[in-house]
Parts: structure tokens; sequence; C-alpha cells
């Protein structure tokens, strides 16, 4: 598939230690890029090292218009005290859930004082069209990335990098939806990346972490039919039923971001990646096996097919199927749809389809009224383990 770029620039990924108290933000030291390009009329948000070829990137999220933002971080004003950094951050963050990604500018600071936390005019235009994209909004990205190139506030004489690919971007207002005209190639290089963000960060990112749980398809039917009968419902009255009472619970999609999930895979048996890949849509297997130039399935595969893509397939092409799964918009959406319903009254209908076995079935201690809110999450969590530990 051939990839062109709305916009590109310099940025490197962060990981977040939660171990430490507040949580601290440590930079990736590889050199990347963030990209951004249309496919369908949706904006895919994309990271990449920079030896790495364009259409193989490590991050690419399918952004839902008006979900994500893309907002740097304050440095002067930061909601904790502690809360200090020594590099230009911007994070991703989205409406639909509390998930983070959390990247820095790898382009040198132009601040003449030094500083390594400014954010020059041309940085916060940059992470402003960023931002408009994703709201789905028309962008002339040329014209905006002009309007700053020759701004006199902050010299940009001791930039190392080069301009046009420290940041590309091309095209008239309707350029992300015809794909644009530019955007760094696949194997472009520039920028000493090591100018800056080689010590740790603390920054306040959130989020909790469990252990992930699967279903059978019948199952997953079930639940998707509940899932519709709730959103039904949510319309007709108006309202979030219960979603607003109860304890604070983490979301689900909280409980299973990437950064616990690739981990956990990346660690188990060869065993257990297959009982995973079992969870998965057969025509996804097969269709894995085949690539972009296999022949259109215009039925469900067969048993037979399906065990002879699992059979085809290396360890390191399984998990890497597995972790697409793990990091696609789709995924994380379903884990949202799952908790709404969770704190809607459906733990007795999505635990009974799921054969997890939840205390007092579901219920209200005493009543017939379902557990809703946080409650119902955390008893629907709990379940998992006890069913779990259990076989």
């Amino acid at each position: 598939m051939s990839i062109t770029p709305i916009i590109t620039f310099k940025a490197g990924l962060c990981q977040v230690d939660h171990n430490s108290k507040p949580y601290k933000v440590e930079p990736d030291s590889r050199p990347g890029y963030i990209y951004l390009y249309s496919e369908d009329d949706l904006i895919h948000f994309c990271w990449r090292p920079r030896n790495v070829p364009l259409d193989e990137p490590e991050i690419d999220l399918v952004m839902v218009p008006t979900d994500g933002h893309f907002t740097p971080y304050n440095t002067r004003n930061p909601t904790e005290p502690s809360a200090k950094t020594n590099g230009r951050i911007f994070v991703l963050k989205f409406t639909s859930s509390s998930q983070r990604h959390i990247f820095w500018l790898q382009s040198k600071p132009q601040g003449q004082s030094g500083d390594p936390t400014w954010f020059s005019p041309r940085d916060l235009k940059i992470g402003e069209i960023v931002d408009q994209l994703l709201q789905g909004e028309e962008v002339d990205v040329t014209r905006e990335l002009a309007s700053v190139r020759n701004n006199t506030d902050d010299s940009r004489r001791d930039d190392e990098d080069e301009t046009m690919e420290d940041v590309e971007g091309h095209g008239d207002a309707h350029a992300h939806h015809r794909g644009g005209s530019g955007g760094a190639g696949p194997g472009a290089t520039g920028g000493d990346f090591r100018q800056e963000g080689e010590d740790s960060r603390d920054g306040g990112a959130d989020g909790a972490r469990a252990a992930s749980n699967n279903a059978n398809n019948d199952a997953a039917d079930a639940v998707r039919n509940f899932l519709a009968s709730i959103q039904a419902n949510q319309k007709l009255g108006g309202g979030d039923g219960q979603s607003a009472q109860g304890k604070l619970y983490p979301l689900l999609n909280d409980l299973l971001e990437p950064s616990t999930t690739i981990p956990m895979l990346d660690s188990a048996s060869d065993e257990y990646v297959d009982n995973l890949l079992s969870y998965l849509p057969p025509m996804v297997l097969v269709l894995s096996q085949q690539g972009e130039n296999g022949d259109d399935i215009d039925k469900e595969p067969s048993a037979e097919a399906v065990e002879a893509a699992k059979q085809a397939m290396s360890s390191g092409q399984k998990r890497a199927l597995l972790k697409k799964v793990l990091r696609s918009p789709q995924f994380t959406q379903s884990l949202a749809s799952l908790t709404s319903a969770l704190r809607d009254g459906g733990l007795p209908t999505v635990a009974g389809s799921l054969g997890i076995a939840v205390e007092n079935g579901g219920l209200v201690r005493g009543g017939s009224v379902p557990l809703g809110g946080g409650d119902a999450v955390e008893a629907f969590v709990e379940g998992v383990k006890k069913t779990v530990q259990k076989k």
C-alpha cells in the first residue's frame, strides 16, 4: 500500500514508569518520526523509527474524528508541583478512554536561553496542525507551516535539522482527504536526536494495570447483542443509567493497555500464544497468511483452512498478529463498550454469556437489582481472576 503523509516531524516515544511516585516519563532514545496520512477518509496517526520503512510503523492508530487530541505538556503550570520536564513533550489522548501516548520532539530546541522545555511558535503550530487533523478539519499544512517558518521571535540559526526533513506538509486545504504529496520518505534521516531528552522526565500520566481475558465466539455474539440493546435503551432514556453511580474503578481499556498486554505476550509460551489465536476470527487468521496480494475470501474459512494457516505461521508471525490486534482501535473500543455495558447493569448477562462466576450472580447483595458503575466492573474483573484460578 502506498502511503503519502500529510505531515511528518521528528519525535520519539516515551515510556511511563508506574512504579515511581509521581510517575516518571522516560524517553526512548531511538530517533523517530510522527506522521499522519489519510485512508478511507480516516486519519492514521503513526510513529516509526527513522530506519524503518514508511509502511511499517510501530504505532498505527486509526483515529475517529474528534476522539483524539494532540496537546503540548504544560511545563509552566503543571498539575503536580513535581511534574517537571527537561524536554518538549506532546500527549496524544482520547475522549473515549484515558489511554495516553507520550512523545518528545527530537528537533533541536530553539529557546535562546537554552531551556529545553521551551516550545517555539513552530513547535506549537505543528501540534495545532496535528490536533486539527484529528478533529477532522480541513488544513492547508504548507500554508500553516509557512506562517511561522520565518517567525523572528526566536532564532533558528542553530537548528541542526533540515527544515523540510524535520517537518513536512504539502497540499491544499483538501489535501488530507486525497493523501497530499508530502512527508519524509522511508529512508529519510536528519538531526542528532541526542541533542535533548536523554534524561528522564517527570510527568502526570495515568492508568491502571491487570491481566487479560478472552471469550469464545458464541459468548461474543451474546455480548454484542446485549451491547446493542444497552445502546438502544440509552438513546431512549436520554441518560447514562447507572454509569455515573458506584465506586470509581478503572475502565477495562485502561487495565488492558498495550503497555501491559504486549510485554505479557512477549513473555508468553508458544502454547499460550496458540490458545490466544483460537479466539481470533477465522477470517483474520487466513487473511494474515495471504497478505495484500491474496485472493478475496467470500465465505467463512473452513476449520481445515484455519488450522493450515496456524501451522504455516511462525511463532514470530503469530505474536505479531496478536500485537496488531491488541494495538488496534477496534480492540480498545470493544473494551470501552464492554465496560459501558457492565456499568449500565449488564453484569449478570455478560458474565453468564462468558462463563464467568461473579459474586452474588452480579446482583446487589440481598436484592435483585444488577450491580452498576465501578462496582460492576470490579466484580467482573474479580470474577475473571477467580474463574482463571479455578481452571
